[in-house]
């Protein structure tokens, strides 16, 4: 006979935790499963919380079809910076990856392409030189394919705790979409929340067709930089996507629920004969 199950249910009938959560704009509370469902956007104010990579990644691409490539490439330490290796380590910690970016290749609605996807999470999505190495390795695997390039954007700008070889990465990423444009290999970017400095002044403003989620701030130095800098008051709203797509930085603002069939429009349109997926099946690295 079997042993009877645990209850898990918590002592003195309290509520479990994690079941709900605060949006962090307007103040509801939100059921968890219902904000999945949602895609994490908040139902009363239309609020985007913040992806992971991972789940950016498990929302865009077809299930089980991506495949990571550089999972354990890592950052050395170059200029010996004070306390760079504990807050590698820490981030890595908090985030469970090796840096601010995850890329691959997978499938979105069975078409093949390159996607790389950055995470806030690690060190505030900053680039040094892991980052930069992987968006290169991701465009030029993308034009030995000849598979569109789909990369989702966040970043607070470039690594102060790599001095030189960070900023050295705006102009190598920016050269390897130049390769990838001269192949006439399709190159799409999403900015997300936030978006600013050297990763918006190189690769992630060079898209063929620059796509925003709805609010994100975008801008190259943030709001609070500038008003503490000039001793200056912003318009509201100065630094968001729609104020971006007024001004003509971004071609498209949408929510997040649009964006998967609008990238499989995108793709589409821009490959009309797609190359197929390679037969034998790809590794991760």
């Amino acid at each position: 006979m079997n042993a009877p199950e645990a209850d898990s249910r918590p002592p003195g009938g309290a509520v479990p935790t994690g079941l709900w959560s605060k949006c962090p704009k307007c103040g509801e509370m939100l059921y968890q499963r219902e904000l999945e469902e949602e895609f994490y956007v908040c139902r009363h104010c239309g609020h985007h919380r913040r992806l992971s990579a991972r789940v950016r990644i498990a929302t865009t691409a077809d299930s089980e079809s991506f495949h990571e490539h550089d999972r354990d490439l890592r950052s050395g330490d170059p200029l010996h910076f004070p306390g760079y290796p504990e807050k590698l380590a820490d981030s890595e910690g908090r985030s469970g990856l090796s840096d601010a970016m995850v890329w691959g290749e997978c499938t979105i609605d069975q078409l093949p392409v390159v996607l790389a996807v950055m995470d806030f999470n690690f060190m505030g999505g900053s680039m040094g030189a892991v980052l930069g190495e992987k968006l290169v390795r991701a465009a030029e695997l993308a034009t030995e394919r000849r598979w569109p390039l789909v990369v989702f954007t966040c970043s607070g700008g470039a690594r102060m705790q790599e001095g030189i070889v960070s900023l050295m990465q705006m102009a190598k990423t920016a050269a390897a979409v130049a390769r990838l444009r001269e192949a006439q290999v399709p190159y799409i970017t999403v900015a997300t929340d936030p978006l600013t400095a050297g990763v918006f002044a190189s690769f992630a403003s060079l898209g063929d067709v620059a796509i925003a989620e709805q609010g994100a701030l975008i801008g190259f130095t943030g709001p609070r930089v500038i008003e503490a800098a000039f001793k200056i008051k912003l318009p509201p709203g100065t630094h968001t996507a729609e104020f971006q797509h007024q001004r003509g930085m971004v071609d498209l603002v949408v929510p997040r629920r649009e964006l998967r069939p609008l990238l499989a429009r995108l793709l589409r349109l821009l490959s009309p004969s797609p190359p197929s997926v390679p037969s034998q099946e790809a590794s991760s690295e």
